[in-house]
This record gives structure tokens, C-alpha cells and sequence, in this order.
């Protein structure tokens, strides 16, 4: 499948620019030194979390190595509860979450930075049977809910007021603790373990599930939605307009055909928070030595490749503010 192939292209970059080592910890120069100055930095960052920041922390790292040849990286993904618990058991330097971060574990010291914005969005099989309907009507959060919280809408017919059609949804969810999941349940007024549903892990593996079914639906982050390269929906795949305004039509900013289409939903605030949210790295205490550094030039340089990798950049007021949380 498409997503599979996206991600096998991530694979051997990592290897050819040698991000993936066994190596852990970190270490560095002193961390007031300038994070840009090329060269001056040496040691090992190990990363793990959430599947929606993984594609841009890639990207992040090659553009870093290639700066500082003396740092290496260890990456992977997991969901946002890895990245999170692995960063508060001091397992990893940094974890990567991509939901807001809760008290109790700011309380266990959990340290974190926005650093980026997504969204997580309704995915379908290119094959669904009413997708004429929906492509007008959009699905409104009210159906959303009944299809995932209460279970009481169980046919595409219900979803577009067709009761001829008798056609059975099939449900798919998350099985790891994601940010996507949480951030698409906190959409729908629940938690993540009240979302119904055949229950598949990461975000590769739900879009996968929902490409083999024609009656599916799913949700998946942006950069998994759609296609890194065509900027269209992941071959096989479809992305659900949502009625946000609910009026039972998808207006013009309420429909997602393509990733520039859902960018602009998102940067704009037409699409709903949640399902859109930031992106956040998290450290066991405030950050020093080579963690601090990476960190620094991701909220500064490293936002010129934001865009580029098809994410929304946080207002430069956040960005200051969490530079400030920094120092």
C-alpha cells in the first residue's frame, strides 16, 4: 500500500544518514553556545512517540546531522503514550506526544515545548457506497459520535439519511495510546478507551485497515492521509468532508480532496481543535547539553522545513514563548 511505501522511503534515508544507532543518551557542548553554529555539536539523541510527529523529526534530524556530523540520532515511533511514558522513565531524551499534556504528568515531570501543528481527520475506502452523498453532505460530528461513542449509527445509509442503504459500517480504531486517537475521541466528547471499533495499531496499520474494506472508516493524522509526494489522498483511501457548521452540506472549507486543501482548513481555523491540535516534544525536566540545543534550533531554524513537510507552523508568539520556557 501507498502509506507502507511512504514509509519504507523514511527507512533507508534514516540508514544512509546513519540516525538509527544503538547508542543512548546525550551530551554536548555547554548548552548557552549558539545551536546553529555548525559542527559543534557531538553525541547521541534517542526519540520515540508519536506516528504524527515522526515523518517532521525525520527531517528534523537529517537537516540537524548535517550541521553537526558528530550527532546521531535513534528515532522511532510508537504513539504519543510511548514517547510519553519512555521520556518520564528517562527511557528516551525526548518524546514525541501529539495531544495536549496532562497535569499529572507535568506533576511526574514531564517538561514539554509545542513545537508544530496537525490535525487528525476522518479516512474512508475509496470504494465507500455512498461517497456521492457524503462528498455533498459531509459527516457532522453528531453522526461522528454515533458512529464512535454510542454505536447507535451502524449503516451508511443512516449516515446520509439513505435508510435503503443497509450497508454495515466497519469501525476501525487505534490499539496503541496515540495522540490521534485521544485527540479524535476528545472531538467526539470521550476518551480514547470509549472510541467503538476494530482496534489496529499505529497509524500505518488503521489507514492499511481501512484501504482493505470498502464499508470502513478511520481517522489518521495528516501526513498519513495523504500522500507525501501528490498531495492527494493515500491511493486507496478517501478523506471524509466534515459538516462542521452543521447546515447538512460540506461547503467549500469543509472539504479535504487534498493536503493543501486540509492544511488551509487547519492554519485558518476552520477545522475544529480538536481534532486539531499541536504537536509537543517532552523531556524529564527542563532540557540541557545536546537535548536543550536541539531543541532550541527546532523552534528556530528548524521551522523552515515545517511547511515544506506538510505540517502547520505554530504563531512566532508561541514559538517565543516556548524558547522562553527554555532559557
Amino acid at each position: 500500500m501507498e502509506t507502507w511505501r511512504t514509509m519504507k522511503r523514511l527507512v533507508p534515508l534514516l540508514l544512509a544518514l546513519s540516525l538509527l544507532v544503538t547508542a543512548a543518551g546525550c551530551g554536548g557542548p555547554d548548552p548557552a553556545e549558539p545551536a546553529a553554529a555548525a559542527g559543534n555539536l557531538e553525541g547521541t539523541l534517542t526519540i520515540s512517540g508519536a506516528w504524527a510527529l515522526y515523518p517532521l523529526m525525520v527531517r528534523w534530524a537529517e537537516e540537524f546531522q548535517q550541521l553537526h556530523p558528530g550527532v546521531r540520532f535513534d528515532i522511532s515511533a510508537g504513539g504519543a503514550g510511548k514517547g510519553m511514558a519512555d521520556a518520564l522513565a528517562d527511557a528516551v531524551d525526548i518524546g514525541m506526544v501529539s495531544r495536549q499534556i496532562y497535569a499529572e504528568e507535568e506533576t511526574k515531570g514531564a517538561f514539554w515545548v509545542g513545537v508544530t501543528k496537525d490535525a487528525v481527520f476522518p479516512t474512508l475506502n475509496q470504494d465507500n457506497p455512498v461517497w456521492g452523498n457524503l462528498r455533498q453532505k459531509g459527516i457532522s460530528r453528531e453522526v461522528l459520535v454515533g458512529i464512535y461513542i454510542s454505536g447507535e449509527v451502524t449503516t451508511w445509509g443512516q449516515v446520509v439519511g439513505r435508510p435503503e442503504v443497509t450497508d454495515p459500517i466497519h469501525v476501525f480504531t487505534r490499539s496503541d495510546a496515540c495522540g490521534a486517537a485521544s485527540t479524535w475521541a476528545e472531538y467526539l466528547g470521550g476518551a480514547q478507551e470509549d472510541l467503538l471499533g476494530v482496534a489496529v495499531y499505529g497509524d500505518p496499520g488503521l489507514l492499511d485497515a481501512v484501504i482493505k474494506d470498502p464499508l470502513a472508516i478511520g481517522y489518521n493524522n495528516l501526513n498519513y492521509a495523504f500522500d507525501m509526494d501528490s498531495g492527494l489522498p493515500v491511493t486507496g483511501a478517501l478523506v471524509a468532508p466534515l459538516d462542521v457548521d452543521g447546515d447538512g452540506q460540506a461547503g467549500p472549507q469543509e472539504q479535504y480532496d487534498t493536503k493543501q486543501q486540509a492544511v488551509d482548513a487547519v492554519g485558518s481555523g476552520a477545522y475544529p481543535s480538536p481534532p486539531a491540535r499541536d504537536l509537543n516534544l517532552v523531556t524529564l525536566g527542563p532540557p540541557s547539553g545536546l537535548a536543550k540545543a536541539f531543541l532550541t534550533w527546532i523552534l528556530t531554524d528548524g521551522q523552515q522545513y515545517v511547511d515544506e513537510a506538510g505540517y502547520i507552523a505554530l504563531p512566532q508568539a508561541r514559538l517565543d514563548e516556548a524558547l522562553d520556557k527554555l532559557e
